[in-house]
């Protein structure tokens, strides 16, 4: 049996991943037509019969507190205690890339499509809930945002694959060299940091 080459499948992960998009902008268009909703410079705005209808269904505050789960009580410190973290971290990284990255050459990441926070407009949702889901938006927002200004930078000062695999590498690796070939990383190294600088990689063609 022949082996797969690795280009031929990387290929065929970008024309799938180009379909899996433009499915699953199809999806969100026809969910906002199923569920009366508009976007507007990034703000949900509902029918105001279907917030109305949302409305019934939101859970009374007393309530929620009421049959709040203990566990959940006492741990909600901790979980909004790692705030500051995030925070911290998106800022740092946020100084990071407006300062290296332009000296780099390294085109900047667009923080505001990573960081997504709309949850709040659901009417059916306490405050409580609201709050939670702001949190959790933001707080993968910024993972999500972290993880696509460490690859960049990866790519221009360690292209190196590892020499075993990680559980979720994220997509560049696959155009990383080999561990141990020395000749291809003296040989590839200048044309990998090119290829960041202007984004030549199999994502860029299918963000959204």
């Amino acid at each position: 049996m022949p082996k797969p080459n690795i280009d031929e499948i990387l290929e065929r992960l970008k024309s799938l991943e180009n379909e899996l998009t433009q499915t699953w902008d199809q999806i969100l268009q026809e969910k906002r037509e199923l569920f009366h909703y508009t976007l507007k410079e990034g703000k949900v705005q509902f029918e105001k019969s279907i917030e109305a209808l949302q409305k019934r269904e939101k859970t009374g505050l007393l309530k929620y507190l009421i049959n709040a789960h203990l566990g959940h009580i006492l741990t909600a410190p901790i979980i909004y205690g790692l705030f500051f973290p995030f925070a911290m971290l998106d800022l740092m990284v946020s100084f990071y890339q407006h300062t290296c990255f332009r000296v780099y050459g390294i085109p900047l990441v667009d923080r505001k499509k990573y960081i997504v926070i709309d949850r709040q407009y659901l009417a059916y949702l306490n405050i409580i809930e609201k709050i939670n889901c702001v949190y959790c938006g933001y707080g993968n927002g910024v993972i999500e945002f972290v993880r696509e200004v460490s690859s960049r930078t990866e790519q221009y000062w360690c292209p190196i694959k590892h020499a075993q695999r990680t559980p979720d590498p994220h997509h560049r690796v696959h155009h990383f060299i080999d561990y141990g070939d020395a000749e291809d990383y003296h040989r590839k190294l200048k044309q990998l940091r090119e290829d960041i600088k202007n984004l030549q990689d199999i994502k860029q063609n299918i963000t959204p």
